[in-house]
């Protein structure tokens, strides 16, 4: 396994964990949900099984920690948006790696935004129980690919992705997790929502997939 090196990002010098991969197939940027933050165990495992299969990661904090004092600011989506948008511009600006994005929770709703805000750099994205809902209108103008998994007993969230997917008009699929609920905490979950995203980012990033 790589060993992650300390990444800042954006004016805010936001603290984030860089892990690249040699030879890499592409770099995944993880935007986490309300109340977590670049420790957050999920994405940690989802990352490190990325990396086995040959994707670069970034975790990272989307707020500062004043910032995450204010619970109005976990939800507000243009800000985590925005810090997303950070991220991506920060990466590009130093690789040409193709980056993906995995959002988790509110962060999906930040990563779709974000991809809509960035196309030609966003090629691929996944939401793990997300809320693709608060996105809104960026929405109808997300092109790149998009994976959505979500949980079978996660019947709420399931209603409200099954409605996100008939509002993206890009490359979309939604992928339904038996008897798993919103934290994917069931035993064996986690594995399938990294399987599925590591398949789809593969399938996008790498060099060969086409532009």
């Amino acid at each position: 396994m790589p060993n992650p090196s300390s990444m800042s990002i954006g004016p805010q010098r936001l603290e984030g964990e860089l892990c690249l991969v040699d030879p890499p197939c592409g770099i995944v940027v993880f935007a986490h949900g309300s109340g977590s933050s670049r420790r957050s165990s999920r994405n940690i495992q989802v990352a490190e099984a990325l990396q086995r299969r040959g994707l670069s990661t970034l975790l990272f904090d989307l707020l500062t920690y004043d910032e995450a004092d204010n619970r109005a600011n976990v939800f507000d989506i243009p800000l985590l948006a925005q810090r997303v948008m950070d991220a991506i511009d920060d990466l590009s600006s130093r690789s040409d790696q193709r980056i993906g994005l995995f959002g988790a929770s509110t962060g999906a709703a930040a990563a779709l935004v974000a991809a809509a805000r960035r196309p030609q750099a966003v090629r691929a994205v996944v939401s793990r129980g997300g809320r693709p809902d608060l996105a809104g209108n960026a929405l109808n103008e997300v092109v790149a690919p998009t994976l959505l998994i979500v949980g079978g007993a996660d019947t709420e969230v399931l209603a409200m992705n099954r409605a996100a997917l008939d509002r993206l008009h890009c490359d979309k699929r939604l992928e339904i997790v038996p008897r798993a609920t919103h934290l994917f905490e069931e035993a064996g979950a986690l594995e399938v929502v990294a399987s599925l995203a590591g398949a789809w980012f593969l399938e996008h990033l790498r060099p060969n997939s086409g532009d």
